[in-house]
């Protein structure tokens, strides 16, 4: 397994952590995810520790704690081997103060994440979506308070545009407070709106990815492909609710690529998928899920190998779309306002 920092701090973490978002189908929502249960998803931690994957991600939303629960229980005795992250902000319950980012929530629902998951610290502790009725400051206080405390190690962010993470950590930054290491945020071959903005500003202040839905919601399996019937799975069930639309053309060129480098490879649609982002600046770790032991196994064969320059040319070519304002108009002056990758074939 190769490990890498955590953004700009001093957490190493293997470059894929395992997304238990699959664990307890609590809503018909979560159960097209999966519906793994504790005897299961002991069974697939046992596989990720094997492979030297000791990172978890969850959230209290997740099957409305059921996620966390399981996952506490699958790693009940070995909790001191393990790197746990979860997340806060959405609502758990009608009250209107069960919600958001403020310091009443942001306490109540952390220590109701250390009790479900039985521990007494969090390694990693996100804010799942900003919260624009909160003074940012009033955040950023209050997860600093939870550091200084011991309950949480360290603090990061999910599904922030750019400018709430510069503010979150420019105040962060004035006052002497934690700060933000990681921003989770969805990457993948056919989405890389990220790369416009949250990546620059991810190199420039020290904060690393962790990439969600890596595998476009599903679509870059390899099990979608041009004129094919769509198959039985995820995404025929409706597991691509919430996502992004993709175009077909758009998502058939960037497949017909990728099975081209899969034969090349000797590997599979998924995993070149994969590779492609462990070589994108700022990823420092990529957020894997899996319904079962196989798909699990396909996975973790994403590391110990690297594409060539030429085949992430390729893809990279195969899935460019052009930038909205003002990231067009920033490509006449690349002399003086470089990107860390390119845009446009």
């Amino acid at each position: 397994m190769e490990y890498r920092t955590l953004g700009k701090s001093g957490l190493i973490v293997p470059v894929l952590s395992y997304g238990t978002g699959t664990f307890g189908g609590g809503s018909e929502f979560f159960k097209k995810w999966g519906a793994s249960n504790v005897e299961e998803a002991s069974r697939l931690i046992d596989i990720c520790m094997d492979a030297g994957v000791n990172f978890f991600d969850t959230a209290d939303v997740y099957s409305k704690g059921m996620s966390e629960e399981i996952l506490g229980q699958a790693l009940k005795g070995r909790r001191d081997q393990a790197i746990i992250s979860t997340k806060a902000t959405f609502a758990m319950g009608d009250g209107p103060n069960d919600c958001g980012s403020s310091r009443g929530y942001i306490i109540k629902a952390c220590e109701a994440s250390l009790k479900r998951l039985g521990t007494d610290y969090i390694d990693v502790y996100f804010m799942h979506g900003f919260d624009g009725v909160t003074p940012v400051e009033e955040t950023m206080y209050t997860l600093d308070g939870l550091v200084r405390s011991g309950k949480v190690r360290y603090i990061g962010c999910s599904n922030f545009s750019g400018w709430q993470t510069m503010k979150s950590l420019a105040i962060a930054d004035a006052h002497g407070r934690s700060r933000y290491i990681a921003y989770q945020g969805y990457y993948s071959l056919i989405g890389r709106d990220y790369e416009w903005e949250l990546m620059p500003l991810g190199l420039d202040q020290g904060v690393g990815l962790m990439v969600w839905s890596p595998l476009g919601w599903g679509r870059l399996t390899g099990k979608i492909k041009r004129d094919a019937p769509l198959p039985e799975g995820r995404i025929k069930s409706g597991g691509a609710e919430g996502g992004p639309r993709i175009e077909d053309e758009y998502l058939y060129k960037v497949v017909d690529v990728l099975m081209e480098i899969a034969g090349e490879t000797n590997k599979t649609v998924s995993q070149v998928a994969l590779n492609w982002l462990l070589q994108r600046p700022t990823v420092s770790n990529i957020v894997v899920g899996a319904r079962n032991e196989a798909q699990l196994k396909e996975n973790l064969g994403a590391v110990g190998w690297n594409l060539t320059k030429e085949q992430v040319a390729r893809l990279d070519a195969a899935s460019t779309v052009y930038p909205v304002y003002p990231y067009w108009h920033q490509l006449g002056s690349e002399d003086i306002n470089p990107k860390p990758v390119k845009w446009v074939a």
